[in-house]
Protein backbone atom coordinates (compact mmCIF):
# COMPACT_ATOMS: atom_id res chain seq x y z
CA UNK A 1 0.00 0.00 0.00
CA UNK A 2 1.39 3.60 -0.67
CA UNK A 3 1.71 5.84 1.51
CA UNK A 4 -0.49 9.22 0.85
CA UNK A 5 1.15 12.26 -1.76
CA UNK A 6 -0.18 14.85 0.69
CA UNK A 7 -0.62 15.76 4.17
CA UNK A 8 -2.62 18.14 5.40
CA UNK A 9 -1.92 19.57 8.88
CA UNK A 10 -3.55 21.34 11.46
CA UNK A 11 -3.35 22.65 15.00
CA UNK A 12 -5.94 21.78 17.45
CA UNK A 13 -7.77 24.84 16.50
CA UNK A 14 -9.99 23.79 13.35
CA UNK A 15 -9.75 27.11 12.09
CA UNK A 16 -5.97 27.67 11.44
CA UNK A 17 -4.51 27.98 8.10
CA UNK A 18 -3.37 24.57 6.86
CA UNK A 19 -0.01 23.55 6.18
CA UNK A 20 0.58 21.12 3.13
CA UNK A 21 3.85 18.36 3.30
CA UNK A 22 4.85 15.50 1.05
CA UNK A 23 5.31 12.35 3.60
CA UNK A 24 8.14 10.71 2.40
CA UNK A 25 10.20 7.23 3.76
CA UNK A 26 13.63 7.63 5.04
CA UNK A 27 15.46 3.93 5.49
CA UNK A 28 16.58 3.37 9.40
CA UNK A 29 19.69 0.97 8.01
CA UNK A 30 21.59 3.17 5.40
CA UNK A 31 19.11 6.80 5.60
CA UNK A 32 18.46 7.28 1.91
CA UNK A 33 15.40 8.62 1.34
CA UNK A 34 12.41 7.88 -1.33
CA UNK A 35 8.69 9.16 -2.26
CA UNK A 36 6.22 5.94 -1.96
CA UNK A 37 9.12 3.33 -1.68
CA UNK A 38 7.90 -0.42 0.13
CA UNK A 39 12.11 -1.26 -0.04
CA UNK A 40 14.77 1.41 0.14
CA UNK A 41 16.16 1.56 -3.21
CA UNK A 42 20.16 1.47 -2.13
CA UNK A 43 20.45 -1.20 0.56
CA UNK A 44 16.74 -3.30 -0.05
CA UNK A 45 15.85 -3.06 3.66
CA UNK A 46 12.13 -3.00 4.03
CA UNK A 47 12.35 -0.58 7.49
CA UNK A 48 11.19 2.65 6.16
CA UNK A 49 10.11 5.47 8.70
CA UNK A 50 8.13 8.02 7.14
CA UNK A 51 8.77 12.02 7.95
CA UNK A 52 6.97 14.95 6.81
CA UNK A 53 8.80 17.49 4.10
CA UNK A 54 7.84 21.07 4.07
CA UNK A 55 10.16 22.48 2.33
CA UNK A 56 10.36 23.48 -1.54
CA UNK A 57 11.40 21.67 -4.14
CA UNK A 58 12.77 22.50 -7.68
CA UNK A 59 11.59 21.43 -10.74
CA UNK A 60 14.30 19.26 -12.52
CA UNK A 61 11.60 17.85 -15.78
CA UNK A 62 8.94 19.38 -17.35
CA UNK A 63 6.18 17.88 -19.99
CA UNK A 64 2.85 19.02 -21.34
CA UNK A 65 0.24 16.22 -21.76
CA UNK A 66 -3.04 15.23 -22.52
CA UNK A 67 -3.30 11.56 -22.02
CA UNK A 68 -7.21 10.86 -22.08
CA UNK A 69 -8.17 14.42 -21.86
CA UNK A 70 -8.77 17.33 -24.01
CA UNK A 71 -7.30 19.43 -21.16
CA UNK A 72 -3.76 19.97 -21.23
CA UNK A 73 -1.40 19.22 -17.67
CA UNK A 74 1.86 19.31 -16.71
CA UNK A 75 3.69 16.81 -15.53
CA UNK A 76 6.79 16.91 -13.65
CA UNK A 77 10.24 15.65 -11.76
CA UNK A 78 10.49 17.58 -8.40
CA UNK A 79 13.87 17.12 -6.68
CA UNK A 80 13.41 18.17 -2.64
CA UNK A 81 16.15 19.03 0.01
CA UNK A 82 15.67 15.81 1.88
CA UNK A 83 17.52 14.22 -1.69
CA UNK A 84 14.26 12.42 -2.64
CA UNK A 85 12.11 13.04 -6.21
CA UNK A 86 8.64 13.22 -6.95
CA UNK A 87 7.10 12.89 -10.67
CA UNK A 88 4.30 15.43 -9.99
CA UNK A 89 1.26 17.64 -11.24
CA UNK A 90 2.26 21.12 -10.91
CA UNK A 91 -0.37 23.58 -11.12
CA UNK A 92 -0.51 27.58 -10.07
CA UNK A 93 0.35 28.21 -13.92
CA UNK A 94 -0.10 27.21 -17.25
CA UNK A 95 1.17 23.83 -17.81
CA UNK A 96 3.61 25.08 -20.80
CA UNK A 97 5.08 27.99 -18.02
CA UNK A 98 6.34 25.54 -16.22
CA UNK A 99 10.16 25.89 -16.63
CA UNK A 100 12.97 23.43 -15.29
CA UNK A 101 14.44 25.35 -12.15
CA UNK A 102 11.26 26.73 -10.87
CA UNK A 103 10.15 26.60 -6.97
CA UNK A 104 6.89 24.55 -5.93
CA UNK A 105 5.88 23.07 -2.47
CA UNK A 106 2.80 21.34 -1.84
CA UNK A 107 -0.75 22.56 -2.09
CA UNK A 108 -2.51 22.94 0.87
CA UNK A 109 -5.92 21.45 1.24
CA UNK A 110 -5.28 18.68 -1.71
CA UNK A 111 -6.91 15.70 -0.96
CA UNK A 112 -4.39 12.90 0.59
CA UNK A 113 -6.48 10.01 -0.78
CA UNK A 114 -6.10 10.95 -4.46
CA UNK A 115 -2.74 9.58 -5.04
CA UNK A 116 -1.43 12.09 -7.28
CA UNK A 117 1.15 14.41 -5.57
CA UNK A 118 0.06 18.16 -6.49
CA UNK A 119 2.40 21.25 -6.30
CA UNK A 120 2.03 24.80 -7.12
CA UNK A 121 4.98 27.07 -7.55
CA UNK A 122 5.97 29.32 -5.61
CA UNK A 123 6.27 32.63 -7.52
CA UNK A 124 4.36 32.32 -11.10
CA UNK A 125 5.49 35.75 -11.85
CA UNK A 126 9.10 36.02 -10.49
CA UNK A 127 10.79 34.54 -12.90
CA UNK A 128 13.77 36.56 -13.86
CA UNK A 129 15.68 34.25 -16.28
CA UNK A 130 13.89 35.32 -19.98
CA UNK A 131 16.09 35.98 -22.52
Amino acid sequence: MSQPATATLTGADSTAPQEAGLIYQRCRWCGTTSFRRLLCPVCAASDMESALSRSEGVVVRSAVVNRYTRVARNESLVRFPEGFMVRCRVVGTAPQLVWVGAKVRPVAGADPHEGEAVLEICDPVGRTDWH
